[in-house]
């Protein structure tokens, strides 16, 4: 079913179908996993996550949310014999649950994460929607609804069924820019690649290091967000060079160790305006998913000391139906 007359500009909404909930995951053939099956030569593997209890709090696109609690529902630690009924049984039994925030640390981003205002019923008013025209209340049910928090549609389960796993490409802004703050448009990100010789295919997942994971790690669980959000590298997405590179590119995702991939663009003294203008374009216009808070830093050494920047990446969120994003450990293998 059909539920919009006109597209935002620039999207691809319908492209892959009128109910499509996978968007660019679409392009992640299996003819792109064999040609990142091929990046494989020596078998290593690399955790690309933070440990799910960074970074902390205070931290922007985190102080809302709560580090993971484990807990027990009863007797923690229980005599197997007295669950089965066999007194010649020895074991003891260990079990535990987890209040888990699905986007406190490594993480990825469903499509369900972030609405935009959008005509897209062509009646002259604006309503909020998600990608591919889904709906908030009807198609994403908001907490203060019965039956939700739930995704109807676009839940991170999607993207779980989805088989991630592919090719991932490396660029390395730490090495350019240190911890210094910088905005990385269309041209920084272009000689990046190519002082680097990162080729991106359709397909891909385009990686990004900008050392913010070290910071996290270093600061444990007491981070110090005045200097995190004055700090490292991200991409601007003020600039709409960088915005249609990332369209025409054919990537199926970014990644970055930074907590939001990008830079926010807020303007208070302008007009209405997207303040995350990637996540716009990603989550709601393009379909393609976003990872922050990752960890690059044992990999991208071990991929510049060989002059090489592509791996095999796999990376599937937990299959959580109607989540609007998951927490994930993804895993390099070069």
């Amino acid at each position: 079913m059909k539920r919009w007359r006109n597209r935002p500009q620039g999207s691809n909404w319908g492209d892959f179908g009128d109910d499509d909930q996978r968007g660019r995951m679409n392009l992640l053939t299996p003819a792109r996993r064999l040609a990142a099956v091929r990046e494989v030569r020596e078998g290593v593997a690399f955790t690309l996550g933070l440990p799910l209890d960074l970074p902390g709090g205070g931290v922007r696109g985190t102080a809302q949310r709560d580090p993971p609690r484990l807990f027990a529902k009863g007797v923690y630690a229980q005599p197997l014999n007295a669950l089965v009924d066999a007194p010649q049984v020895r074991e003891v039994l260990y079990d535990d649950g987890v209040v888990l925030f699905t986007q406190y640390s490594t993480q990825w981003d469903a499509f369900c994460h972030m609405s935009y205002a959008f005509d897209a019923d062509g009646d002259g008013v604006a309503e909020r929607l998600f990608y591919n025209g889904y709906r908030p209340g009807t198609d994403v049910i908001p907490a203060d609804a019965p039956g939700g928090p739930y995704a109807r549609a676009l839940g991170i389960e999607n993207l779980a069924t989805a088989g991630v796993q592919g090719r991932g490409v490396l660029v390395d802004f730490f090495s350019i820019y240190g911890r210094a703050e910088a905005r990385v448009g269309y041209d920084a990100l272009m000689q990046a690649m190519a002082a680097q010789k990162v080729e991106v295919e359709r397909g891909d997942f385009l990686c990004l290091y900008t050392g913010m994971g070290d910071l996290v790690m270093e600061m444990g669980k007491s981070p110090d967000a005045a200097s995190l959000e004055k700090t490292c590298a991200g991409l601007d997405g003020r600039d709409a060079r960088l915005l249609r590179w990332i369209d025409e590119s054919g990537i199926v995702a970014i990644c970055a160790d930074n907590n939001a991939v990008e830079k926010p663009s807020i303007d208070a003294k302008g007009g209405p305006h997207a303040g995350y203008p990637i996540h716009e374009l990603c989550l709601f216009k393009l379909g393609i998913h976003l990872g922050e808070f990752w960890y690059f830093t044992e990999l991208a050494a071990w991929l510049k000391a060989r002059g090489r920047n592509a791996f095999l990446l796999t990376a599937p969120p937990l299959r959580l139906p109607g989540a609007v994003g998951s927490p994930v450990t993804p895993i390099a293998t070069v």
